[in-house]
């Protein structure tokens, strides 16, 4: 019974074990205080463990697909001119911002197959991440990737309003594959993916979309564009 608990619960990012221990640490403390501070301190830190859990996803084994780089809502789908830092152009393409709350997993996947072709780092503001100014305003770290046929995917990672860090554990000219971890962003935030042009999402705006596993879009040809409603 406990070993198949046990296997049913994710594994924790190796980025929140300081969090959870100075967490519990504080719950100790909480509770030399009064069992009700305590309490609440079995809650914040039950909440911390959650947030930094990092389950298996089963990715999608399809040449040229694109899946969710991140769990969350899509908060928009429009056209947008792509970071400049990444020199990809005046030209604007398909952006679909996913927005992740504090509730949801944080651990950032690769959407696409092929090589890292570009990095960047922008300082930046902390304003909402649900904000679309944001992608411009905010902290964020660009990533470039060149799929094997050519082709750029561009996704970056922005801090929100209470995210003050940002992990990308990539290198220029590393090979990745489509679902792979690649990073995480602290308590709140935002990640755009930039599709190549006459690329068409398969997604729509108010979808809730898992990382590494819900497919986003195509590269193998246009696809047509589609809606969605609340059922």
């Amino acid at each position: 019974m406990l070993r198949s608990l046990v296997d049913y619960l994710p594994a924790i990012n190796k980025e929140g074990y300081i969090f959870i221990a100075l967490f519990a640490f504080v719950t100790i403390v909480f509770f030399s205080v009064s069992n009700n501070l305590g309490w609440i301190g079995v809650i914040i830190t039950i909440w911390c463990i959650c947030f930094f859990r990092d389950p298996d996803r089963v990715t999608p084994i399809i040449d040229s697909v694109v899946v969710g780089p991140a769990d969350g809502i899509i908060e928009s789908i429009l056209s947008a001119k792509p970071p400049s830092e990444l020199q990809m152009g005046e030209a604007s393409l398909t952006r679909i911002s996913i927005f992740l709350s504090v509730f949801d997993v944080h651990v950032n996947r690769i959407p696409v197959t092929g090589r890292i072709k570009a990095l960047h780092y922008n300082p930046g503001k902390f304003i909402s991440a649900t904000l679309d100014k944001s992608s411009e305003l905010n902290e964020r770290q660009s990533i470039l990737i060149e799929t094997p046929s050519g082709k750029d995917v561009a996704v970056v990672q922005i801090a929100g309003l209470i995210a003050r860090r940002i992990v990308c554990n990539l290198d220029e000219n590393q090979s990745v594959s489509a679902g792979e971890r690649f990073g995480i962003i602290r308590f709140g935030s935002r990640v755009d993916i930039y599709l190549p042009e006459g690329i068409k999402p398969l997604v729509a705006t108010g979808q809730y979309v898992l990382g590494g596993e819900t497919i986003i879009a195509r590269l193998n040809g246009a696809q047509k564009e589609i809606s969605g409603e609340k059922r």
